[in-house]
């Protein structure tokens, strides 16, 4: 009995979620004023940064994945206690993060000199 009425519950929104007329967008609304175009932009340029770290970070894994793999006969390599390799893992995600606080933090302090307010 419950579950005929959890299946024609769920069939009855299911037939109704039509109607919603729902905005399908994947992307932010277009921008109106110079601030929320500055703020879009922003937006771009975060996830195309996002997208080049993404295809970089997998294609390295893939790549060791396939090329280092066991069969192969490689043997694993070291790298613990190597002060060049921790200091290079150190600076990158450091690099990525000025480059991306940079423009946020000035959209940020023109979005507070405009007179607007965040929450």
């Amino acid at each position: 009995m419950t579950n005929r009425m959890v299946n024609g519950t769920g069939a009855a929104l299911l037939a109704l979620s039509g109607a919603a007329k729902a905005a399908y967008q994947w992307n932010l609304p277009a921008p109106v004023t110079r601030v929320a175009g500055e703020i879009y932009n922003l937006h771009l340029v975060m996830m195309a940064i996002i997208l080049v770290i993404f295809v970089g970070v997998f294609g390295v894994m893939f790549y060791s994945i396939y090329a280092h793999r066991k069969s192969v006969g490689h043997k694993a390599e070291h790298f613990h206690e190597n002060i060049t390799v921790e200091i290079i893992w150190a600076i990158i995600p450091f690099l990525i993060l000025i480059a991306v606080a940079w423009p946020a933090t000035k959209s940020i302090l023109n979005l507070k000199g405009n007179g607007a307010t965040t929450t």
